[in-house]
């Protein structure tokens, strides 16, 4: 039976004629008669929730703005994480597929690889070993351990068996790992050595494990457990060899199975399983494939964590195209040299890492004299230009000049991705420039599988996060008590809600939670502020969720403005503290050393270390001037200014529990941390004049 929705875009679609491109995309071309249900805006197209109440406030991509993407349209019979793999098995059987770098005694050396038809043979090994230690279809399997092939190895094995992965952050910490152990009943858990110790720590309280795999350990030096846990404790190998010795059938999945419970640390409370089925996560990766396409000669590097839903999905969308995947050592201050062994094709990463590759770039130009400085900033104006008109730039910038810097990522980089948090448009333009390849940012949440929205190839605007993935649609929902409505203009505005086959079943054991965010017609709110751009791309503006109110009543988001001061040379990390019982914000700023010194060097400042400069009234007064000025440009209204500031030497990082797997600052804990410097920056300024500066 026919819903409301799909009468309703059927209707429409009857006013509506369709066309081919040369580019063979299928787009809409609105009948006359047709203005009042269909409104086209180049990247997206705008539907009505209701046609009663003529209101266009649901975009879809222009892509597939009639239905909703569940499939790869190239391959609907894919409608599982099993049918996938199968389908790269047998048409990349010989391809290469996970490559690694690590050698058995622990050396390192090049890249060697495993291909795709001996990662299905290893994964159907995988697979019968847990069959053979008792374990059953609708298992949950615990991966404690940072990313290399075995990693996806078991995800294709639970696939392949109708197990349930769980990703266990290395980060979390004992008391999560434990907790989202017992919360998913999980039954099998591989792990390292080095995570070995930590689960036996609290063995007797984990009481649902019945077998522990230790990757990269050997049988003779793992300790023998008391028969009495009741636990089976065995090497990687071992397992292998047990499979390859007990074969057991597939037992394939429907696309209505759970695939994953991916547990989101979150930045409060503890963490929240989400879950999403093998349809949720074949939706979101097929929409993606319609606005990014790679290919089998591709070469990916895996470092960003496996547990997180970001790299997830890329891993999905490369097996589903052929794609090489080469893994990192393990250790990212060793991510470089990996890069220029493995020289890859396509690059993903997170801001923090864009913004540090900014930072050493700009600080070697800087520091190179005055010529090449110049050159360089002739080079990059030059093929800035010529990009932003949609012209070819000049090769000879790339021979002078860019080809140095695209050998940090190894020379051979023709894609890179962005996610995780919001990207600078400064450093976006900077990275299209200096590695002259297509650089696109996106927008999502594990709550969604991943993609909501994503740039569209050769749309060289930035500071936006793109038009809707085609397996789901966007709308934004009015947040008065902030001021953002749909009928704000130039741009609309409000709470980002998405719906579609991508959205996930709910939060594992926790109905209250799941209906605090899913509505009853299916939108998940995202907590995110934003707003449409034209040509009807996503721009995030702000976050709801974090917002708090300041005596005065004033209303803050503090992301908004941390993000405004990091572009403050001084900044590197900025927490944003108030309160309903102060009327003016203060800052904790995490500072850039090399900046910092070179300060106090040109001032003459003297010090002992970098501590006791932070402590230096004139280097806080410097960098609270600076952030003044970076706030006027980006027009902070008075009261999100910060009227104090402390500086810090050290970064907010996961080991000091002050960021999540996706560095995001955890408030709470960052509030908890810096108590002291927070009450000392209020005290300090109840003895001056508090007022909020008036802009």
């Amino acid at each position: 039976m026919e819903s409301p929705a799909q009468r309703r875009l059927k209707a429409i679609q009857g006013h509506l004629l369709s066309f081919t491109t040369i580019d063979g995309h299928s787009y809409l071309q609105p009948n006359l008669t047709a203005s009042q249900f269909v409104h086209s805006q180049g990247y997206s197209v705008v539907l009505p929730e209701k046609l009663q109440t003529g209101k266009w406030n649901v975009y879809r991509s222009v892509r597939s703005p009639m239905r909703l993407v569940s499939r790869f349209p190239d391959h609907p019979e894919i409608g599982t994480l099993h049918d996938n793999f199968v389908h790269a098995v047998e048409t990349f059987q010989d391809y290469k597929y996970l490559g690694t770098r690590l050698r058995q005694d622990g050396t390192i050396g090049e890249y060697t690889w495993m291909t795709y038809g001996e990662a299905g043979t290893a994964r159907e090994a995988i697979g019968s070993g847990l069959w053979y230690h008792g374990i059953r279809k609708g298992s949950c399997i615990g991966m404690y351990f940072v990313n290399r092939p075995e990693w996806l190895i078991v995800d294709h094995a639970c696939a392949a068996y109708s197990f349930i992965s769980v990703p266990l952050y290395d980060t979390l910490g004992p008391d999560a790992v434990k907790y989202v152990v017992n919360h998913a009943d999980v039954q099998a858990i591989f792990c390292v050595p080095e995570t070995l110790n930590t689960l036996l720590s609290f063995l007797a309280e984990i009481p649902s494990v019945q077998l522990i795999v230790v990757v990269g350990g050997v049988d003779e030096h793992l300790p023998s457990l008391p028969s009495t846990t009741g636990v089976k404790l065995v090497s990687y190998l071992k397992l292998l060899g047990e499979g390859c010795s007990n074969r057991q059938a597939f037992v394939p999945p429907k696309p209505e199975d759970i695939a994953t419970i991916c547990y989101t640390s979150g930045t409060t409370g503890t963490p929240k399983g989400v879950v999403l089925t093998h349809g949720n996560l074949i939706a979101s990766v097929a929409g993606f494939t319609m606005a990014v396409k790679f290919n089998p000669s591709d070469i990916y590097i895996s470092y960003l964590p496996l547990a997180h839903i970001y790299e997830r999905t890329n891993q999905i969308v490369l097996v589903y195209h052929g794609v090489a995947v080469g893994f990192y050592q393990g250790d990212n201050m060793k991510l470089m040299d990996d890069l220029a062994a493995l020289r890859p094709t396509l690059f993903c990463s997170v801001p923090r890492l864009y913004n540090r590759l900014y930072d050493g770039i700009t600080h070697a130009v800087k520091t190179s004299g005055v010529l090449r400085e110049r050159l360089f900033r002739a080079a990059y104006n030059s093929k800035k230009q010529a990009i932003m008109n949609g012209r070819n730039p000049s090769p000879m910038w790339d021979k002078l000049v860019f080809n140095k810097i695209r050998e940090k990522l190894g020379g051979r980089v023709r894609f890179m991705g962005s996610g995780a948090s919001p990207l600078s448009p400064d450093i976006m333009d900077f990275l299209r420039v200096c590695f002259g390849c297509q650089v696109l940012e996106g927008y999502g949440m594990t709550e969604t599988s991943c993609v909501i929205s994503i740039m569209d190839t050769g749309d060289n605007l930035s500071g936006h996060v793109g038009s809707p993935n085609a397996a789901c649609e966007i709308k934004l929902v009015d947040v008065p008590e902030m001021n953002y409505t749909s009928e704000d203009q130039p741009h609309p505005r409000g709470e980002i809600c998405v719906r579609g086959p991508t959205i996930f079943q709910g939060y594992y054991k926790d109905g209250v939670q799941t209906r605090e965010v899913l509505d009853d017609d299916g939108w998940l709110h995202t907590g995110d502020i934003g707003l449409w751009l034209p040509g009807g791309r996503l721009k995030i503006i702000d976050r709801k969720k974090n917002i708090f109110k300041l005596a005065q009543g004033e209303y803050i988001a503090p992301e908004k403005i941390e993000n405004v001061y990091t572009k403050c040379r001084f900044v590197s990390q900025c927490f944003i503290y108030g309160d309903s019982f102060n009327s003016f914000l203060v800052a904790v700023v995490a500072v850039d050393p090399d900046v910092l010194r070179d300060w106090a060097t040109f001032q003459g400042i003297k010090y002992d270390d970098l501590g006791q400069l932070c402590n230096d009234p004139r280097a806080r007064a410097a960098v609270l001037l600076e952030m003044d000025e970076v706030g006027k440009e980006a027009e902070l209204r008075g009261f999100e200014f910060a009227k104090a500031v402390t500086l810090v030497p050290e970064p907010f990082t996961l080991e000091n529990g002050l960021l999540t797997p996706t560095f995001k600052i955890k408030r709470p804990q960052a509030k908890a941390y810096f108590a002291k410097a927070i009450s000392n920056m209020y005290t300090e300024l109840s003895t001056s004049d508090p007022t909020p500066q008036k802009l």
